[in-house]
């Protein structure tokens, strides 16, 4: 696709960038976006090549210019299933993404392009996950039910130990004086990683990503992205991805087996996440979005983790915004059944379904 230019007036312009031309812009879509301090690596522009090679939807970067300079931007992936239709999207797998603009007129105007190219694509929905909501008179939904999880870090490990209170020490104590042991890497460890995450998510009703979305992702960030592997013996039993940006660490995804629960495996790998972003001189570590008061928003609540606002916006063209969300309860049959397959199905067939789900 060629680059549409759609002027806004006052000498702003909203370039849409897909193709050969989104390779060409890329490095300096990157240098914009991730300006600044703090800057997850989630809201690296890299991430439109990991998700079109993961997954095969094309990629979208609108890029809003004024007078030669670049004043905002907005990642889209465009997902399409047979299963579930089409959908504009900032951006999947990720916990937040959407509009980055230096003013509110740059980012209406990323927005009105956005709706336009959702009427041309003929998507069900444009779904851009903000943290705060963005004013727009075409943004017709919202979810809010849920809330960033994130903790502040201090400077090294020691006031971390502390702050987590007994309850916590205790139980990775106890996972260490049980033998339980962590280990570092890259696209070595995702065998193991992976073994634990398709058994967990398939404990959960969930259709799993597959293993090449998590080899893209350590393959275009090396050193920045990197797996952590908890093992009883030579048993791998807990695993999480840790994602590193500027002060900013993120974990998208962490599992642990049911069954080693009782000898806190899943908080002895949370400990080494934590501990891990602290070494790395980190500020912030962000658990992922919870619902509040929910299951995980506890989990993490416990580690002295704070709620903090997340805003999924919408331009509704066909359905409700909710309607293909794991929790929705018309899903809870078919959660049940998905829990009773063997794990080796469930790998084979949720990488297909999961792909179409926005």
């Amino acid at each position: 696709m060629v680059s549409l230019l759609t002027p806004t007036g006052g000498g702003l312009i909203v370039i849409v960038h897909s193709g050969p031309r989104l390779k060409e812009r890329l490095s300096r879509l990157i240098e914009y976006a991730t300006q600044g301090e703090q800057v997850a690596l989630s809201r690296h522009p890299g991430w439109l090549d990991v998700l079109a090679e993961a997954f095969g939807h094309t990629p979208y970067a609108l890029e809003a210019v004024e007078r030669g300079r670049t004043v905002g931007y907005l990642p889209l992936t465009f997902v399409h299933s047979f299963l579930f239709g089409k959908f504009l999207v900032s951006l999947p797998y990720l916990n937040s993404n959407g509009v980055l603009a230096e003013n509110g007129r740059a980012a209406q105007a990323l927005i009105d392009r956005a709706v336009v190219l959702a009427d041309e694509l003929k998507v069900r929905h444009l779904e851009l996950r903000h943290e705060g909501p963005v004013e727009h008179p075409a943004l017709n939904g919202a979810m809010r039910e849920k809330v960033h999880m994130r903790l502040a870090l201090p400077d090294f490990p020691g006031p971390l130990w502390e702050s987590i209170g007994s309850k916590v020490r205790n139980q990775i104590r106890k996972a260490e004086k049980g033998g339980l042991t962590a280990s570092w890497g890259g696209v070595e460890l995702l065998p193991e990683f992976y073994d634990i995450f398709s058994k967990n998510m398939r404990d959960l009703g969930t259709p799993v990503y597959g293993q090449r979305l998590f080899r893209a992702i350590l393959t275009a960030y090396p050193g920045d992205a990197e797996l952590c592997v908890v093992r009883m013996g030579t048993l791998p039993v807990a695993g999480g991805l840790l994602l590193h940006g500027k002060g900013v660490t993120e974990v998208p995804s962490a599992s642990s087996l049911r069954e080693y629960n009782p000898a806190c495996a899943n908080m002895l790998l949370y400990w080494n996440l934590l501990e891990r972003a602290v070494e790395r001189g980190q500020k912030v570590f962000d658990f992922g979005r919870s619902t509040v008061d929910g299951s995980t928003y506890r989990f993490k609540k416990q580690w002295g983790a704070l709620p903090e606002p997340a805003t999924w916006q919408y331009y509704l063209r066909n359905g409700l915004a909710d309607e293909l969300r794991p929790d929705n309860p018309k899903y809870q049959r078919l959660v049940r059944i998905w829990q009773k397959l063997p794990v080796r199905l469930t790998r084979w067939i949720g990488p297909r379904i999961v792909r179409g789900i926005p």
